[in-house]
């Protein structure tokens, strides 16, 4: 919450936050109708403190922090030219990460990671070694965890989603769109999963979710 409260009050300091009514009741909306949703996972989050707001910022962005806290940048909307249900993708996508927790997951693996990163560096006394131990630590551990984790949100998402009324369908658009943008690095080096192979996953799972 806290976290939450500096960026978004960073974000009306430079005027960049919520300047379009008419976008942030739209995401609004759509984000109260997934809402509506979250007791089918978690009971104890629909009486979270949720709040939404909107970013002025160019970059194709949205996230849910723990207990509730959304944020979506405009050029989600813009840049994508997203549909409401493309919109509720995301959104869905990014509450599904808040009720797994896997912010908390991601913190322990941090802490676990520099505990481990330390031993070494007082048992080695060699700053370069540590150095190469955090670089594999993080291609080899953090790394893939957190794909996992993307699939687990996509998953949930879309069924968070398809409850809502969406159709699950608009994460596949959602993604062609994403990696038309371009600039994506190669999957054994991103955090997400390869917008292909990702859209692959999503396509299983729509028969479920519809």
């Amino acid at each position: 919450a806290q976290g939450y409260a500096q960026e978004m009050s960073a974000a009306q300091q430079k005027g960049l936050l919520n300047r379009d009514p008419a976008m942030v009741n739209r995401v609004k909306a759509i984000s109260q109708r997934i809402i509506a949703q979250v007791g089918v996972f978690r009971p104890d989050a629909q009486t979270w403190p949720w709040e939404v707001n909107v970013i002025s910022k160019d970059e194709p962005n949205a996230y849910c922090m723990a207990g509730g806290k959304i944020a979506v940048y405009t050029g989600l909307i813009t840049k994508l030219n997203a549909t409401d249900d493309e919109l509720a993708a995301v959104i869905a996508h990014e509450i599904a990460h808040a009720l797994r927790e896997h912010g908390r997951e991601k913190v322990s693996q941090a802490q676990l990671q520099g505990l481990g990163l330390a031993v070494l560096g007082a048992a080695t006394k060699n700053e370069k070694r540590v150095d190469q131990a955090g670089q594999i630590s993080t291609l080899f551990l953090t790394l893939p965890n957190s794909r996992e984790m993307e699939t687990e949100a996509d998953a949930m998402g879309l069924e968070l989603m398809a409850r809502a009324g969406y159709q699950p369908q608009a994460a596949v658009s959602l993604w062609q769109k994403m990696a038309r943008l371009g600039g994506t690095p190669p999957e054994f080096l991103s955090t997400h999963p390869d917008p292909q192979n990702r859209i692959g996953v999503i396509q299983s799972l729509l028969p479920k979710v519809m």
